[in-house]
């Protein structure tokens, strides 16, 4: 079964998950990871492993793949890094089980996650995670949305446990008493984290992200 038509195409994988201690936790942690995030967002294929410790979606926004992502990294990180590619254009799913995919759209997200791979290892470069980029034929925003999603990832590489569960909670809209009960944290130690890990800034900025079509 096959189908074309344009979309945003999100390809993520685990960085050095050769090293991992315990590969078959990894997998368990990153399948309920997908899920849950597949639960948020309408996609016309959901997050699903490909291969190895590789996984893809699609989507008709741009904004529901920025925020597919930046969810995956708050339940994720900082014991399981990832780094993504997205593409926007034509794609054509050569097999829906298997969430194999072909066309311009596809490719771009091909070659933005490679472009992290290779960025990643230059001086300067070690908080590279995403990449976007839009196949031939769109009005190009890449400039834009790519110096967005570095400046988000220089600042996320700072974080730890801590501040990615308070920032889970606060783009999923929880108030912050709901967040420090949750954690088991007081609300002043929420708010601390708040101001000095930037949150506000950084969730409006996803927020801003989200709303791309």
């Amino acid at each position: 079964m096959t189908d074309s038509s344009k979309r945003v195409t999100l390809i993520g994988d685990v960085v050095g998950s050769r090293h991992h201690p315990d590969r078959v936790v990894l997998q368990r942690t990153l399948v309920s990871a997908l899920q849950a995030v597949n639960q948020l967002e309408p996609t016309h294929h959901p997050l699903k492993i490909t291969v190895g410790d590789e996984f893809q979606a699609s989507y008709a926004r741009r904004g529901q793949a920025m925020n597919a992502m930046l969810q995956l990294r708050a339940r994720l990180n900082p014991d399981i890094d990832i780094r993504f590619g997205v593409g926007r254009g034509d794609v054509k799913v050569l097999n829906v089980r298997l969430g194999s995919q072909d066309g311009p759209g596809w490719w771009a997200a091909r070659e933005s996650i490679e472009w992290v791979k290779v960025q990643q290892k230059k001086t300067g470069w070690h908080s590279a995670r995403s990449r976007y980029k839009e196949a031939s034929g769109w009005e190009t925003t890449e400039a834009a949305v790519n110096a967005a999603l570095s400046s988000q990832d220089v600042i996320l590489a700072e974080w730890d446990r801590r501040t990615w569960e308070i920032m889970l909670g606060l783009i999923n809209g929880a108030p912050q008493s709901a967040v420090a009960d949750k954690l088991g944290i007081s609300r002043q130690a929420v708010q601390q984290r708040r101001k000095s890990a930037n949150l506000p800034l950084v969730v409006s900025a996803h927020e801003w992200l989200a709303q791309l079509n």
